[in-house]
C-alpha cells in the first residue's frame, strides 16, 4: 500500500511514564456511567432525532438505570435548547438523574447554555476547549498561553453564572483532542481551570479526558492517563472521567484500561452509535464487566427491546455481531462448536458447576433475554449432529440417540447446502420427521393383536400394496414377535439391534419417542415412532426401518422394483428433486426417464413431485402450527402464492380454508 511515508504518530507520551495500571486484573467495580447518545450520538445520526424522539430515548436511558445523561448542546439548535427546557418544565428529570449539556468556551454559548439549564434539579455544565497541537497551529493559530486563557476564561464565566442562575450546577472540562496534545500541557490546561474552581469533597468538579480521535493503542492511552491521574490538582475532588473515541477499533480497550489507570467516569453512547466510527459502546464496557462476575448497575436484561427501540428512533442498525447485542452473536453454525455447547449445556443442567462455564458462551444468552433454541444452535451447511440434536431436543423433545446423530446431522447438512439455506428448526423438524416418522412407502402396520403363550405371539395386520394380510408369529417380546410377521411376510432378514424410549419432553407429556435401528447387509437403518403408546410407538418406528431395505421392493406384489426406488427417492426428496438429480441418480437419459415414470405410475414427473407436496401439505396444515409461508417453503415453494394456486387448483379451496374445515 503507497503513501505510508506521510503519517508518523502523532500521540505524545508523558514525561514520566508509569505502568502502575498493568498491575491491576480486571475492571472490579463499575464507573460512573454517562450516556452521551442525547449528543454526541445524536449529532452523528444522518437524521437526527427529533424532540418526541429525544424524550422517548432519554425515558430508555433512565429505565436501563443512567444517572448521568448528556442531553444536548443547547447553544447549537432550536431543537437541542427545547428539548432542555422540556426536560425541566414538564418536570421529567427524576429525582436521582443528572442531566449534562455541553458548552464550547465561548461567552455567548456558555450564556445560551445557562438559560437553557435554568430551574435543573442537577445539570453538569461541560465546558471544553481544543487543545492539541494541529488545533493551536492550524486552526485557532494561538499560543500554550492563549489556548490556556480562553479554558480559564470560560472556566470563570461558569462559575459567574453559575452564581447567577437558579439550579445546582457540577461543571466538567474537557481538553478536547487530548490524543494529539503533550500531555503535561493537558494537565497544565486541566490544573488551571480547577484553580478556578476549587473543588471541594461536597462539590467535586469533572474532567474529562476525550480520545477525541483515538490516535494510540489502548496501552499508550492508559500510560498517559496514569499521568493525568497522578498529577491533577485537587485529585481527591476530581471526577476523572473519559470520552474515547473508536478511530482505531479500541474504544473498549482503551476504555477498559483506562479505568485501570485511574479513571472514575465514562461517557459513551448505546451500541457505540457516534462520529466517524463511533464512541466507546457502554453496553458492551458493561457486559464485559457483567462477564467477569460485577455488577455493571445498568439493566441490559431486555437487550432485544433496547435494540430495537434505539434502531427505530435512530434509523441506524445494530451489526449482526455487535457483542452482546448482534443477532448473531450467541450463535453457532460450526458443528464443533453446537456439539460443545450442546455438551456444555448438559452439564450446566446435570447441575455439575454453579457458575456459568459453557464452551463459546461468554454469558448466559437468557440474561440478555435470547432464546437457546432460536439463538444459539442455528443449522446450516456447516452444522453437526450435536446442533441437529440439540435443535430436535429444545423445540420438539426429540433426543437422538447418540448411534443416530451422525447420520440425522449429515441429512440436515445435505439439505441445506444444496438449498443454500440456514433451516429453521420447523425445517430441521420436517427433514427429520420425513425420513425417520413419516416414510413408509412400501407398507404399514394397521393393528397388532397380542398373546402370551410360551412367549409374545403376535397378529400383525400388514398393509401392502393396498392389501391387508395378518401375519402370525412369535418373539421374545412384543417388538420381536412383530419384526419376525414382517420377516415372514417378505422374506427378508436382518437384525434389529437398536432400541431406546423416551417420554416427549415438548408438547403432549404422553406421548412416547421410540428409536429403531435394523441392520441388513451391513447397513444400519433407522426409523422412528411417536405414540401415546410406547408399543405402538415401537412398532412405527420398526416398521419406518423396515420400509428402507431394498429389498422389500421386490416381493410379489411389487411388479417393478425399480420403479418403487425412484418413487422412494422422489418421496425422501421431494422439497428440491428435479429430473436432472432423478437422471443422475438412477443413471437413464431424461426423454427414457420421462416416459417410464408415465408409463408405471400414469402420471408425469412433475404431477408426481407436486402430488407427494401437496399431501405433504396437507398433512401440515392439520397437523401443526406452522404458517402457510412456512409450509410452502418446508415443501419445496419459495413462492407462497405460486403455492397458493396450485393448492387451490389441486382441492378447490385454499389452504386456510382446508385447515379450518371441520
Amino acid at each position: 500500500m503507497k503513501n505510508f511515508e506521510k503519517y508518523e504518530r502523532q500521540y505524545f507520551m508523558p514525561p514520566e511514564v508509569t505502568y502502575d495500571w498493568v498491575k491491576k486484573e480486571y475492571v472490579d467495580h463499575p464507573p460512573i456511567w454517562c450516556s452521551v447518545d442525547l449528543r454526541d450520538g445524536n449529532q452523528a445520526l444522518i437524521e437526527p432525532m427529533s424532540l418526541e424522539e429525544k424524550l422517548d430515548f432519554f425515558q430508555m436511558l433512565v429505565d436501563i438505570g443512567f444517572k448521568e445523561i448528556e442531553v444536548g448542546f443547547p447553544a447549537a439548535s432550536e431543537t437541542e435548547y427545547q428539548f432542555m427546557r422540556t426536560l425541566i418544565e414538564k418536570d421529567m428529570i427524576p429525582e436521582d438523574v443528572t442531566v449534562q449539556v455541553l458548552t464550547q468556551a465561548r461567552e455567548h454559548i456558555i450564556k445560551k447554555t445557562f438559560e437553557a439549564v435554568k430551574g435543573a434539579p442537577h445539570a453538569v455544565i461541560h465546558l471544553y476547549n481544543s487543545t492539541s497541537v494541529a488545533q493551536r497551529e492550524q486552526v485557532f493559530k494561538k499560543t500554550k498561553e492563549q489556548i490556556m486563557k480562553i479554558a480559564v476564561d470560560g472556566a470563570k464565566l461558569l462559575k459567574e453564572l453559575a452564581d447567577e442562575t437558579e439550579g445546582n450546577f457540577t461543571f466538567q472540562y474537557s481538553p478536547e483532542s487530548f490524543p494529539g496534545t503533550e500531555v503535561d500541557y493537558a494537565v497544565d490546561v486541566c490544573n488551571a481551570v480547577l484553580d478556578v474552581w476549587k473543588p471541594s469533597a461536597d462539590n467535586k468538579a469533572i474532567i474529562n479526558i476525550p480520545t477525541t480521535v483515538e490516535n494510540a493503542m489502548p496501552h499508550i492511552f492508559a500510560c498517559q492517563l496514569e499521568y493525568v491521574h497522578k498529577h491533577l490538582n485537587y485529585r481527591d475532588n476530581v471526577i476523572l472521567c473519559l470520552h474515547p473515541h473508536n478511530d482505531r477499533g479500541s474504544g473498549v480497550a482503551t476504555a477498559e484500561m483506562g479505568m485501570l489507570a485511574g479513571a472514575d467516569r465514562i461517557e459513551g453512547t448505546l451500541f457505540g452509535n457516534g462520529e466517524r466510527t463511533g464512541n466507546v459502546d457502554i453496553i458492551t464496557l458493561a457486559m464485559n464487566m457483567y462477564s467477569h462476575g460485577v455488577d455493571p448497575g445498568l439493566d441490559f436484561s431486555n437487550m432485544g427491546e433496547i435494540r430495537e427501540k434505539y434502531e427505530q428512533l435512530t434509523r441506524m442498525h445494530v451489526y449482526e455481531r455487535q457483542p452482546y447485542a448482534g443477532d448473531l452473536v450467541f450463535t453457532a453454525f460450526s458443528g464443533s462448536h453446537q456439539d460443545a455447547i450442546a455438551k456444555g449445556m448438559s452439564w450446566k443442567d446435570d447441575g455439575k458447576s454453579v457458575k456459568w462455564t459453557v464452551p463459546y458462551l461468554p454469558i448466559d444468552p437468557q440474561d440478555v433475554g435470547r432464546r437457546y433454541d432460536s439463538d444459539v444452535i442455528r443449522i446450516n451447511s456447516q452444522s453437526g449432529k450435536g446442533g441437529v440434536n440439540y435443535i430436535l431436543k429444545q423445540s420438539y423433545g426429540i433426543n437422538l440417540p447418540e448411534k443416530m446423530r451422525e447420520e440425522v446431522g449429515y441429512l440436515v447438512k445435505d439439505v441445506s447446502d444444496k438449498a443454500h439455506k440456514e433451516l429453521t428448526p420447523d425445517w430441521v423438524y420436517q427433514i427429520f420427521s420425513d425420513n425417520y416418522v413419516n416414510t413408509k412407502p412400501v407398507f404399514h402396520i394397521d393393528e397388532c393383536h397380542f398373546k402370551q403363550v410360551d412367549g409374545i405371539t403376535a397378529e400383525t395386520t400388514i398393509n401392502h400394496g393396498g392389501e391387508a394380510h395378518v401375519i402370525t408369529a412369535m418373539g421374545n417380546g412384543r417388538l420381536d414377535a412383530v419384526s419376525n410377521a414382517i420377516k415372514q411376510y417378505f422374506n427378508i432378514s436382518y437384525e434389529l439391534t437398536f432400541y431406546e424410549e423416551h417420554s416427549l419432553t415438548k408438547g403432549s407429556s404422553s406421548k412416547a419417542v421410540a428409536y429403531v435401528g435394523i441392520i441388513c447387509n451391513g447397513k444400519v437403518l433407522w426409523g422412528v415412532g411417536i405414540d401415546a403408546d410406547i408399543i405402538s410407538a415401537s412398532i412405527e418406528a420398526l416398521t419406518v426401518a423396515v420400509n428402507k431395505i431394498e429389498a422389500i421392493g421386490s416381493s410379489d406384489t411389487c411388479k417393478d422394483a425399480r420403479m418403487i426406488e425412484i418413487l422412494n427417492y422422489i418421496q425422501a426428496n421431494y422439497i428440491d428433486i428435479t429430473l436432472d438429480d432423478l437422471s443422475e441418480k438412477f443413471f437413464l437419459s431424461k426423454p427414457y426417464l420421462s416416459k417410464y415414470i408415465k408409463e408405471k405410475s400414469g402420471m408425469t414427473f412433475g404431477d408426481l413431485v407436486k402430488k407427494i407436496r401437496m399431501k405433504k401439505a396437507r398433512a401440515l396444515l392439520k397437523s401443526s402450527n406452522m404458517t402457510v409461508e412456512n409450509i410452502a417453503l418446508s415443501v419445496g415453494y419459495q413462492n407462497v402464492e405460486h403455492f397458493n394456486r396450485l393448492f387451490k387448483k389441486a382441492y378447490n379451496m385454499t389452504p386456510m380454508q382446508f385447515r379450518n374445515q371441520k
